[in-house]
């Protein structure tokens, strides 16, 4: 690899911003923006809207969409009928 032309890959901290879940992880993302870490080490932390913590497929509260009523209104209207 050549020398100088990669950006810097380091330890930061994501931070969901709704629900203060934090990871520490490396990243080539940067920030001027400082946190303690549990290890108390300081590390530069990046805030993110979305997280696995805060996302609804992944807390389980997603909404589902009832298709099958769709689907009939649908037929009612447009399809044929098949009886």
């Amino acid at each position: 690899m050549r020398k100088g032309i990669h950006p810097a890959y380091g330890p930061v901290v994501f931070r969901d911003r709704s629900t203060g879940f934090a990871i520490l992880t490396r990243s080539t993302r940067g920030s001027s923006e400082t946190v303690i870490w549990e290890d108390g080490n300081e590390y530069p932390v990046i805030d993110v809207e979305i997280s696995s913590a805060s996302h609804p497929f992944y807390t389980g509260q997603s909404k589902v969409i009832d298709t099958a009523g769709r689907v009939e209104r649908f037929n009612r209207r447009y399809g044929k009928d098949i009886s």
